[in-house]
């Protein structure tokens, strides 16, 4: 008998383990179901677009009718899933039609983080964080000079380069006290701010926004400390949430994100989930590497060939070309010091453990090129 497995989520995650599953198995049922348009594009993108050359529309590679007859699937654009029936494997979509499957992937991504914060002009704070957000984003930055910027994580530092090459005035407020901070040492933070603020990008940072208003279609930012910023737009980028909802009210077990093992499996034996939305064993990886790895794991396993998942040493390219950026977050659950060295040019920062072995890496400008050498050290993530 035919079986039928049923995709929720046509982002990278979602695209990927049905690509793999397809050549895997080609007579497998696939349907893909999504909330929006259901086009393949890269994601990761967004946040360089401006400063080579993308438009919105080149973004997009294929849209979900190409990708349909590509892939040899279903794809069900504008279709979003009201709940799970796990007891029955079927979904029930929001237009009352139900769907039977015999496995289910969840592949249903993030939502940006939304702060707290006071004053009329909240509701008009954008956040980008698919290929429509960015859409509405670039043509609201038309005729625009001004830009603030809620965050100096990665997201926020990528942006916030893209937007000063193209001449735009950029204020990045965040409550840390460097850019990156959860990803790398005071040293390193310090250069890539300097190399930054040199770019034009100006730096908030040890406090955080309290009011938001708008004026005359101005905005008018107050912060913690006291100083206040005026923009044309103001763009959040502080984080990501895993879309958990969906699991958790069919009885799925979530926590950071979808809880799964490393067969990618809830704790129930045919509904399964990765990507941004997924924490496998404890982990919560939303960088493409990861997805990569546990789409081809899950197809094998969707496939009849249970396979668990195994994560390399995965460094992470920071899109920041006004400083070249790239980092291998160690596990800070394993005790260690960082080793920083400086030329100038670049930093060189180690982490390792007492006995001296390497667990993660920060590097930037001219000392990325020891990336591949370096990275060849690192313990696997999972191995």
């Amino acid at each position: 008998m035919s079986r039928t497995v049923v995709i929720v989520g046509t982002g990278l995650a979602g695209y990927a383990v049905a690509r793999e599953l397809r050549k895997l198995d080609a007579e497998v049922s696939i349907i893909m179901l999504t909330n929006d348009h259901g086009g393949f594009y890269s994601k990761p993108m967004l946040s360089n677009a401006l400063s080579t050359g993308k438009t919105p529309q080149s973004i997009l590679n294929s849209d979900a009718s190409h990708m349909s007859s590509q892939l040899k699937i279903a794809i069900r654009p504008h279709c979003p899933v009201a709940t799970i029936d796990v007891q029955r494997s079927r979904l029930m979509l929001q237009s009352g039609e139900e769907i039977t499957f015999d496995q289910l992937v969840l592949a249903l991504g993030a939502d940006q983080v939304r702060l707290p914060l006071a004053g009329n002009g909240v509701t008009e704070i954008v956040t980008v964080n698919d290929l429509d957000d960015y859409a509405k984003f670039r043509e609201s930055i038309t005729e625009k000079k001004r830009i603030a910027i809620i965050g100096a994580g990665l997201i926020g530092c990528e942006f916030a380069n893209d937007l000063v090459a193209a001449d735009y005035q950029v204020d990045v407020i965040d409550i840390g006290t460097q850019p990156l901070g959860r990803l790398l040492p005071p040293d390193a933070g310090a250069f890539l701010r300097r190399k930054l603020e040199t770019a034009g990008v100006n730096f908030h940072l040890g406090t955080s926004v309290e009011t938001v208003e708008n004026r005359d279609a101005r905005f008018y930012l107050k912060l913690t400390n006291g100083q206040s910023i005026e923009s044309d737009l103001v763009l959040s980028s502080v984080g990501l949430r895993s879309r958990t909802g969906l699991a958790s009210a069919a009885g799925i077990a979530v926590n950071r994100g979808i809880v799964v093992n490393r067969f990618l499996q809830t704790d129930f034996e045919n509904i399964f989930a990765l990507g941004d939305c997924a924490e496998v064993e404890g982990k919560v990886l939303p960088f493409v590497m990861p997805i990569t790895h546990a789409a081809r794991a899950l197809a094998a396993t969707l496939a009849g060939h249970a396979t668990p998942v195994h994560y390399p040493a995965m460094p992470v390219l920071v899109k920041t070309p006004a400083c070249p950026t790239v980092v291998s977050p160690p596990d800070f659950n394993v005790i260690g010091e960082w080793h920083t060295d400086s030329d100038g040019e670049g930093v060189k920062a180690l982490y390792r453990d007492g006995s001296g072995n390497l667990l993660g890496f920060a590097l930037l400008g001219t000392a990325t090129k020891e990336k591949i050498a370096l990275t060849s050290q690192l313990p696997p993530i999972l191995s």
